[in-house]
């Protein structure tokens, strides 16, 4: 009892009292049928493409397409991970911003993979240079490889433009 004879209540549990999450996009399957959603599975197929065109490219510049490489994996999985975390309604039991992270996430990947496209354009229009092997002068890279790098190109650049698109709505979603 307190002084003027009214019971005090007693403090609110901390480990039942969560704040909300902060997020406006959908969560379960409802994500599948926004722009995100839609933006965030062509991420992961366009971003798969570039990954396997690379990778069967057999990698004839390691230094510049070994990042490419780096790049479009740790995107693609990442991305897995975050539609897996909206698909599993998760976020809805995590307490985060989601808004910004969705943000946060989208433009540090447009950053990578646009710099991983300029990376990927780059050795592939090191096609025509030529290098002494062995005494025999030939081009570093096959018909084959150039033409699986100019896919690779293109991929890259679609899928950089995806992560651009989520990023303009991310960044709408956490400034409106």
């Amino acid at each position: 009892m307190s002084a003027g004879g009214a019971a005090v209540p007693p403090p609110p549990n901390p480990a039942v009292s969560f704040p909300a999450p902060r997020v406006t996009l959908p969560a379960g399957p409802d994500i599948l049928r926004t722009y995100s959603g839609a933006f965030v599975c062509l991420e992961i197929l366009f971003g798969g493409l570039v990954w396997i065109l690379v990778a069967s490219s057999n990698i004839p510049l390691p230094l510049l397409q070994g990042w490419v490489m780096f790049v479009s994996v740790t995107a693609f999985f990442f991305s897995l991970l975050f539609l897996g975390v909206f698909l599993s309604r998760m976020v809805t039991q995590i307490d985060a911003n989601w808004n910004f992270l969705d943000f946060a996430y989208h433009f540090t990947v447009f950053v990578f993979y646009f710099g991983a496209f300029l990376l990927e354009a780059a050795a592939t229009s090191l096609h025509d240079l030529h290098c002494n092997t062995t005494m025999t002068v030939q081009p570093l890279l096959s018909d084959n490889q150039y033409n699986i790098n100019v896919a690779a190109t293109i991929f890259a650049f679609v899928t950089t433009a995806c992560y651009g698109c989520s990023l303009a709505l991310a960044l709408r979603r956490w400034r409106p």
